[in-house]
């Protein structure tokens, strides 16, 4: 079932209006609506926090790179 999130029905007008033939516009906006991946707030809320927590091991990893080169030297 199509999110109601998605107007297929105007995506489809917009497609023909830029020049896309009717049947092809429709089969898209359908395929489009029928996808079902949609991004939502949360989703990206989740994406930010893993980075986040991705960039803090990282600058972790430098530091203990650095810590263990300048006790070599």
């Amino acid at each position: 079932m199509p999110s109601p999130l998605f107007d297929a029905l105007s995506a489809a007008r917009a497609l023909e209006a830029a020049g896309v033939e009717r049947s092809q516009a429709e089969a898209i906006a359908s395929a489009i609506g029928h996808s079902g991946e949609y991004t939502t707030k949360a989703d990206l809320a989740v994406l930010e926090a893993r980075m986040y927590g991705a960039l803090w091991i990282q600058g972790g990893a430098v530091v203990a790179i650095i810590t263990a080169l300048n006790q070599l030297a």
